[in-house]
């Protein structure tokens, strides 16, 4: 869904913080689309009795619409914790200092059910002037317990003992159960799409497809239920955990991105530079979406390496002399164009690489000196995924 722009819109929105012995930096950028339609939500010290050591991200990936995503972004946590049944409400006689893991896990639930039928009131999204929906993915921390927030096809993953720990599963179409509800609401999959159209199976938002008679909340074509998951926390174990819409995930999985986030981490401690990484990497790799990612560090996060920092100065180094060496060695063809460039060097065996990005992860610093030596060639008509696939990076 949605058009796509002549040239991609590169700026990029940052933000970082620390707190609750927690780091966190983020960054996204509109890319290709005409619109950004991404969202995200960064807290640390929740607004309720007993919180103020609980931390609270999200990333919300809007569609056909920025306004659900940017809605929730800004409220969907306290329809999480604001209400009687929140984790720090009192139903049930749920202690506000101390809530139960299911009390937690209830209160986020009725939370995405609470704010999605507060949204159908809104005159736009009730008439159809407005028919935007948002997936919605988060990590709610305490001192003790990871609560992981899934509701759609953006996703989070946890990054423990060198490895991916867990990752939150996608909800498409085509899943099992998924497709159950669908058909089971009177609608179909094709294309791996509800109705031939909506690429996700649980959302907030998107009323047209929450308009069947006869059927609960969470029976509907598209559901505004979330998977909730909870892990305790292992202070000496846990590294980081990564945040981030689809529009990374299409060209990264989940290893490559945490392998890449880990060598970023070696190398700088600025995480709003490491998350610029992450998405111009995506950009380079192809991705045709917005890019949004959030970046949580726990205190035991990769920490910077002498070695990891020099050999991506010698990385540099090297990447911008064999740029040198291609342009001063030009004969009758003349000067080689980035493509050209690219793809000579995705043919080198070159060393030290940053796991998961490879050659893309670099293309910043080979364009910086092709434009430094040969600063009028004009080369705004190549598309970046284009060059991507054609130079095989």
């Amino acid at each position: 869904m949605g058009a796509f722009l002549d040239k991609p819109k590169t700026e990029k929105f940052n933000g970082h913080g620390e707190g609750n012995g927690l780091r966190y930096g983020l960054s996204s950028m509109q890319g290709w689309r005409v619109e950004m339609e991404d969202a995200h939500t960064a807290v640390m010290g929740l607004p309720a009795p007993g919180m103020a050591d609980w931390s609270f991200f999200a990333v919300y990936d809007g569609h056909a619409g920025s306004r659900v995503a940017h809605y929730c972004s800004k409220h969907l946590l306290e329809h999480i914790i604001g209400t009687d049944s929140g984790p720090g409400g009192t139903d049930d006689s749920v202690d506000a200092v101390d809530p139960t893991v299911e009390a937690v896990k209830s209160g986020i639930r009725s939370g995405f059910l609470r704010i999605d039928e507060h949204m159908r009131s809104f005159s736009d999204l009730r008439n159809g002037m407005d028919r935007s929906g948002s997936t919605a993915v988060g990590v709610l921390l305490s001192p003790e317990r990871l609560f992981f927030i899934n509701c759609g096809d953006s996703r989070a993953v946890l990054y423990r003992d060198g490895q991916v720990c867990f990752a939150t599963l996608d909800h498409k179409p085509c899943d099992p159960r998924e497709k159950e509800r669908i058909q089971n609401a009177g609608g179909s999959v094709m294309i791996q799409r509800v109705n031939g159209s909506l690429a996700v199976s649980r959302a907030l938002g998107d009323f047209d497809y929450k308009c069947v008679d006869g059927k609960g909340q969470t029976e509907q074509l598209v559901s505004p239920e979330p998977e909730v998951v909870e892990l305790s926390r292992c202070p000496e174990r846990d590294r980081f955990v990564v945040l981030a819409c689809d529009g990374i995930w299409d060209v990264m999985s989940n290893e490559e991105l945490c392998e890449f986030v880990r060598s970023r981490l070696e190398v700088s401690h600025d995480l709003e530079r490491v998350c610029n990484e992450v998405v111009d990497t995506c950009l380079h790799k192809g991705s045709r979406d917005n890019m949004s990612v959030v970046l949580v560090l726990f205190p035991n996060a990769p920490k910077i390496s002498e070695e990891a920092v020099r050999k991506d100065a010698e990385l540099n180094k090297y990447l911008e002399s064999r740029v040198e060496e291609m342009l001063s060695g030009s004969g009758e063809d003349g000067v080689p164009d980035l493509v050209t460039v690219m793809r000579n060097l995705s043919a080198d065996n070159i060393p030290d690489l940053p796991p998961g990005g490879g050659l893309a992860s670099k293309r910043s610093v080979i364009e910086t000196v092709y434009q430094h030596l040969n600063p009028h060639r004009e080369e705004d008509g190549v598309s970046v995924k284009a060059l991507s696939r054609r130079c095989s990076i």
